[in-house]
């Protein structure tokens, strides 16, 4: 049996639910999680990036333009 747990109560997104959660392209968010400064992105190993979805609405908040 498996449980869905809705995006808005998920610590960490995939890129893919990032992407459906703000509306942002998956191109740019892998543009955006490149960036060495990056604070929402969360490495699990070297290949999966997650997004830590509290930072990034913190992020997203305080931007006027990406």
């Amino acid at each position: 049996m498996e449980k869905n747990v809705p995006i808005w109560e998920k610590a960490c997104l995939t890129i893919e639910e990032a992407a459906e959660y703000s509306n942002i392209g998956i191109t740019k968010l892998y543009e955006m999680t490149n960036h060495p400064l990056c604070n929402f992105i969360l490495h699990v190993g070297p290949r999966k990036r997650l997004i830590k979805r509290k930072e990034f609405e913190k992020y997203l908040s305080q931007q006027i333009e990406i």
